[in-house]
């Protein structure tokens, strides 16, 4: 084989390596890409329905429940992040206190039920109940059936009083959460998310199994049911759970009238710039 010859032949393998790495890219890039429209198309859909709700009076309540890291955030997030916070509320309530321990149940709850032209979107819900207050012993067992029964009929007088309610659990597993669990823990980026709580869910994943089972089993109604959403491929979940949610709304797209924005003032003869030393943010970018 002559010189010329090995360097041809050198130089089409690598032509040859570096098609077979695009062709591999390539599926995740359009995979990629395709997310990325689809979720703008989503979002677009969520501001009129923003629209909807807001003309209409409508008061919607969207449940989020399900595992450790199966990706409740992800979906809240994607879903708030083009509309109004005022519109678009998210309660993620703390721990209770000593005097919310000592009310009814559902009452720290019902305080944060939306008014008209509101959603509000619960990440974690009366449902810690049945769920890890059951699992950790921050409840007894006979709190936690005594809830599993009276929940259906608390739903039902949120669904016959008019509000909207959709119920979504979002599920992992057992694989998948670890592959998460470890990210976090090697991700300073990501270490505030894992709490002792989440370790706890790690280490009793069967007995989560067996209290979100029954507690599934026990509150899924026809006005009220759950929806589960596989999560192991976040992006999958999150395009799945937002297109159920606009398909379970019977919104209408309001039409959007332009503001004239008329003229803008001229500057007044006798204003004066302020002569203040102001102090600027420096530049580093």
């Amino acid at each position: 084989m002559g010189k010329h010859e090995g360097k041809k032949k050198n130089k089409n393998k690598n032509k040859n390596d570096a098609d077979k790495v695009a062709e591999a890219a390539a599926p995740e890039e359009r995979s990629s890409g395709g997310y990325a429209k689809e979720l703008a198309r989503l979002q677009e859909e969520v501001a009129h329905l923003q629209a909807w709700v807001k003309k209409t009076g409508a008061r919607i309540v969207i449940v989020f429940e399900g595992r450790d890291a199966a990706g409740k955030g992800g979906v809240i997030r994607r879903l708030t992040e083009r509309v109004s916070p005022r519109v678009f509320r998210v309660t993620a309530l703390p721990a209770p206190t000593d005097r919310e321990k000592s009310q009814i149940y559902m009452q720290r709850y019902i305080q944060h039920l939306p008014a008209a032209g509101e959603v509000v979107i619960f990440d974690r819900s009366w449902y810690n109940r049945p769920g890890v207050e059951r699992v950790m012993g921050f409840c007894s067992e006979d709190s936690a059936r005594r809830f599993l029964e009276l929940a259906p009929r608390f739903e039902a007088a949120m669904v016959e009083s008019g509000i909207v309610l959709l119920k979504y659990f979002l599920d992992v597993s057992e694989k998948e959460q670890e592959r998460r669990f470890r990210q976090r823990i090697a991700d300073p980026l990501r270490q505030w998310k894992l709490s002792p709580m989440d370790v706890e869910s790690y280490r009793r994943w069967w007995d989560y199994t067996r209290a979100y089972n029954e507690m599934i089993r026990m509150t899924d109604t026809e006005y009220a049911p759950w929806w589960i959403v596989p999560s192991d491929d976040k992006k999958r979940a999150r395009i799945n759970c937002i297109s159920h949610i606009l398909a379970s709304i019977p919104y209408e797209r309001v039409k959007f009238i332009e503001p004239d924005l008329g003229k803008r003032q001229k500057r007044p003869n006798d204003f004066a710039d302020d002569d203040h030393i102001r102090r600027t943010v420096p530049d580093v970018f």
